[in-house]
């Protein structure tokens, strides 16, 4: 690729050069050739009409005379003028005296009418040109003079300037392929040393590599040195990010090893007495439950409730620990086929519901399959759940092509407020009332860290009562060729 850009610019440049010096040296012999021309012309033209003068002026007493041999004789002379071809002297009623012929083909033509007052008058034709010349004697017309001359020199003139003409544009193209190389040398080359840097340095991010510096103080060098100047700076940015990014992994490393004994800490120290808590109020409720009045029954059942309810969010912190924690092995998962599975197992929960189910038949992505399994099951089991009061549902998963794949998953179930599409991915944050609907507020949330973690955006859209829609995209690898808009599949779930 960096050869072919050489050759680019080299023939770019060379061809420039070639191409002003050849329409400067073609237009320059044009304008020659043109001026030849006239020029050639107009002195032909005037030849013509000197040779007419003589010629009228010695024929004056052979026409007055009728003397055809002394017109003859005056005729003679032109032959040493060899372009012109042939000539006569004719009488005022246009009889021929005498002509002259220089080849026995050649003919004198009739003679054309001059105009009222016109002494002189000449024709150019394709290949002759003929000049016509009154004849006066006292001032009263006594005849005429005619001349033809032949235009042949003209052709031969023009295919000897076209010789000339080629042999310099030769010798000016090859003194401008002279210039060009020198011209290559210095400016074209520290160009393409540059475009050779700057591709390095993209392709390897070797940020050390300099421009060999040039020699001049042209707008060249200034380019060089600044870019080697920029070069310096990005290095020096460079290095400060690393150790930047350096010091911002260890303290992540840091915090996560944190995280994790946090995550230890709230699993043994937390759910010890937790789960004591839990023993003895269900010991309580069933071994002595009719010895306590029906306050303090009310009072140990809310008791156990509560202590169920910690420990579900205990197990969701330490779900969206591990979540923010592990790592990822990203490989080719099939969301419709993940989807597909979720709502058969959510059918064997509820076998009496009516929900109907749109997927496509394939959609792959690349990422992590356990945690993508998890961001499916949280969107599918919340349309589920928010769908669950409605006597027939809708539930949809497909995506949206528009430059960048979008997928969703949408329901017609109870929605929510739009002004408070914001706090749907908040841990903890519920837009329902748990008698409404249970839960702990934690699936959104650990949906938007596994989207975060695949480098994509998650987003919501809906209306109270209107359903729900969840967007959300993966960056973390194209999708494979087994991807296939359409061709969706409706199940009764």
């Amino acid at each position: 690729m960096l050869l072919g850009r050489k050759q680019s610019i080299a023939t770019r440049l060379t061809l420039m050069n070639l191409l002003v010096s050849g329409v400067a040296l073609l237009l320059a012999c044009v304008g020659f050739f043109a001026y030849d021309q006239f020029a050639f012309r107009e002195g032909l033209v005037r030849t013509l009409s000197a040779q007419a003068q003589i010629i009228g002026a010695n024929s004056i007493s052979a026409i007055l005379f009728n003397d055809p041999q002394a017109a003859a004789n005056t005729l003679t002379a032109l032959k040493s003028f060899p372009n012109i071809s042939s000539a006569g002297i004719y009488t005022a009623d246009r009889r021929q005296l005498a002509e002259y012929l220089r080849a026995p083909d050649e003919g004198v033509l009739n003679i054309p009418q001059l105009a009222p007052g016109e002494l002189e008058a000449h024709w150019f034709r394709s290949t002759h040109l003929v000049l016509v010349r009154r004849i006066t004697s006292e001032g009263k017309l006594i005849g005429f003079v005619y001349l033809r001359a032949d235009l042949r020199e003209i052709d031969q003139r023009l295919r000897r300037y076209a010789s000339i003409s080629i042999l310099v544009l030769l010798v000016s193209l090859l003194a401008a392929i002279l210039v060009s190389a020198a011209f290559r040398r210095s400016v074209a080359k520290p160009i393409v040393e540059l475009a050779a840097t700057a591709q390095q340095i993209s392709r390897n991010r070797d940020y050390t590599t300099r421009v060999p510096a040039s020699s001049g103080s042209d707008e060249v060098s200034v380019l060089i040195d600044s870019f080697n100047d920029m070069l310096r700076e990005l290095h020096k940015s460079h290095d400060e990010l690393e150790r930047r990014v350096a010091e911002r992994t260890r303290e992540l490393v840091s915090a996560n090893r944190e995280l994790e004994a946090f995550s230890y800490s709230v699993s043994h120290d937390l759910r010890s007495p937790l789960d004591a808590i839990n023993g003895f109020s269900y010991l309580l409720l069933n071994q002595y439950a009719d010895r306590l009045d029906q306050q303090t029954r009310e009072l140990a059942e809310n008791i156990r409730a509560g202590g169920k309810r910690m420990a579900e969010l205990i197990d969701a912190l330490l779900n969206l620990s591990r979540v923010t924690s592990s790592a990822i092995r990203p490989e080719r998962v099939d969301l419709s086929g993940l989807a597909r599975s979720i709502m058969q197992d959510l059918r064997r929960t509820a076998p009496q519901r009516k929900v109907e189910f749109i997927a496509p038949a394939k959609e792959e992505v690349f990422g992590d399959p356990r945690l993508l399994r998890v961001v499916m099951e949280n969107l599918l089991r919340n349309a589920w759940k928010y769908t669950s009061r409605h006597n027939s549902a809708r539930i949809e998963f497909g995506k949206q092509q528009n430059g960048e794949p979008v997928y969703y998953v949408k329901d017609d179930g109870s929605g929510f407020d739009p002004s408070s599409a914001d706090r749907l991915f908040q841990p903890f944050q519920r837009l329902h009332s748990k008698s409404e609907f249970p839960g702990n507020g934690i699936g959104l949330a650990t949906v938007k860290r596994i989207i975060d973690r695949h480098g994509g955006e998650v987003w919501a859209q809906g209306a109270v009562e209107r359903g729900a829609t969840v967007f959300f995209t993966i960056r973390s690898g194209q999708p494979g060729s087994g991807n296939r808009r359409g061709e969706f599949e409706k199940a009764e779930v």
